[in-house]
């Protein structure tokens, strides 16, 4: 059997590995890591929790063991598609690279970008990064790639479901095309396979699994239930969920509990924590702080069950989680692999539960299909009715009245009834209803006092007789030139037509005026 003192490592890192509790290295470490050494481009496809982040790292360490970093160009890079992930390799480089003077840097989001530049002008041997946040650093001129000896991309199917492939290929073409390049993935969709022929020279693939496989020491089940409504099947699902857990009992140490939704993962977790269990919600929308808080809690003991989105299903290496729950069967076949490979890591044995409902019968088809065999089914908790499911709903897909209020539309409906009824003491609103109304047809149509036209003729003869001030003054109401032409108007017209003169006009005879 193969053990780690016979793959050429450095003798440091030996001495780390040794100290970290390893011995025996797993299936791809051993045929990943000569082919490392080496200097070729390595394609591994493995499933999660094979061990895939010691296959690149210790060797990485190893070639980088010669030689210095300059200031703002980093010896090799290493990309990753979530900041937890990143952040998990990053410590496991602290691990190996203990005993070597080697430097590194965690470009990740939600910190600051002072400290990350800080580190980067001091010149790093290993970069550690996700897509987006390197590229920032990147568009601000604070970081160049041409020094890139080593680039490893870690889960590239997931960088695929996160839509960073556009930025995957970017930042490879910022790098040497001399550079040494390790490809990891637990799948080979066809837009990774193009990738990996456009930018890896020659590349040694190494399968040690079938594609998208569950380990075989995961015991996995399929909780089926009806709901009694439509409306209540999420309140009936958290019931079976806390149905699942209370009946494992003490041998469900802790556990992750997957959601497809966000919105769900804190419903779900506000729920557990108000019957008794000690929950806690991890999703993309929460701070870096809180997220890695949680995630602390939960790797120490001290969080005994973690609520999370898909954000979590790739690469965290949580060697003891000895259940999964599948709240919502993935839409992505492929998740419910990883989701599940959470438990039963490093040769333990582990539990899946999955929950499902006559509406996830496509997903459940889909996920069976992909995995190449049927998903054991279980039967729900002895002893369970949905009448536990009785709590009252928080979540956002079963909304309804408050209790004690009338519906929206009654309240609207009284309110209205109550501006009818309600006098006007405002003079304008009563000078607003004497104004005549128009209909869509351009009809003026009456309510309350004088007709349209009694209004006109009254203006036509306050201006004929000199009262259009004293009318104005009465009315108060803007009049338009359709209802009146003001006098000035009419005097320049007749001024017009008889230009002014310098001479007086003669005077008619008074007897051409008597004829």
């Amino acid at each position: 059997m193969t053990k780690f003192s016979d793959l050429a490592l450095d003798p440091r890192v030996l001495q780390a590995v040794v100290e970290a509790g390893y011995e025996t290295p797993t299936p791809i470490q051993a045929l990943a890591i000569p082919h490392a050494l080496q200097g070729r481009d390595v394609l591994g496809i493995a499933q999660t929790g094979t061990g895939k982040t010691a296959s690149f790292s210790l060797p990485m360490i190893t070639l980088l063991g010669q030689g210095r970093a300059r200031a703002r160009m980093p010896r090799s890079l290493v990309l990753c598609p979530t900041r937890e992930l990143a952040a998990q390799v990053a410590e496991n480089f602290d691990t190996y690279a203990k005993y070597t003077k080697l430097t590194k840097a965690l470009l990740i989001g939600g910190v600051a970008f002072g400290e990350q530049d800080k580190l980067i002008d001091r010149g790093v041997d290993v970069l550690i990064a996700t897509p987006g946040r390197l590229l920032d650093h990147f568009e601000r001129g604070k970081l160049l790639l041409t020094g890139v000896q080593i680039m490893v991309v870690d889960e590239a199917d997931r960088m695929l479901d996160m839509g960073f492939i556009p930025d995957i290929e970017r930042i490879f073409s910022l790098t040497p095309f001399t550079r040494q390049t390790f490809f990891y993935s637990a799948t080979m969709a066809p837009e990774i396979e193009r990738i990996t022929k456009t930018f890896l020279s020659n590349p040694e693939k190494i399968e040690v699994a079938r594609q998208a496989t569950a380990s075989e020491s995961i015991e996995q089940k399929l909780i089926r239930f009806t709901p009694s409504r439509k409306d209540r099947s999420f309140s009936e699902k958290r019931a079976v969920l806390r149905a699942l857990i209370r009946a494992e009992g003490e041998s469900c140490t802790n556990a992750i509990i997957f959601c497809n939704r966000k919105m769900d993962v804190d419903v779900v977790a506000k729920s557990l924590k108000s019957h008794g269990f000690n929950a806690a919600p991890i999703h993309g929308d929460l701070d870096q702080s809180q997220r890695m808080k949680t995630l602390d809690g939960f790797r120490d003991g001290s969080l005994q069950l973690l609520v999370a989105s898909d954000v979590a299903a790739r690469g965290l290496d949580i060697p003891s989680v000895s259940h999964v729950f599948n709240f919502d069967l993935p839409s992505h076949p492929e998740d419910y692999v990883h989701r599940i490979g959470r438990t039963g890591r490093a040769g333990r044995s582990g539990k899946a539960f999955s929950i499902a409902t006559p509406s996830d019968e496509k997903y459940l088809t889909n996920i069976e299909s992909l995995v190449k065999q049927e998903i054991p089914r279980g039967d729900l908790p002895e002893g369970f009715s949905l009448a536990e499911a009785s709590e009252p709903s928080r979540g956002p897909r079963e909304r309804g009245p408050k209790p004690g209020g009338r519906p929206k539309g009654e309240e609207r409906r009284d309110r209205g009834e109550e501006r009818r009824e309600s006098p006007r003491e405002s003079p304008h609103d009563e000078r607003r209803d004497e104004r005549p109304k128009t209909g869509g047809s351009g009809a003026h149509v009456s309510h309350q006092g004088p007709t349209p036209h009694h209004h006109r003729e009254e203006r036509r003869d306050g201006a004929r007789d000199g009262s259009a001030r004293d009318s104005r003054q009465r009315d108060e109401r803007v009049v338009g030139m359709g209802d009146h032409v003001p006098d000035f108007i009419l005097r320049s017209f007749k001024l017009a037509e008889h230009p002014a003169s310098d001479e007086p006009e003669e005077e008619a005879p008074v007897a051409d005026r008597t004829e």
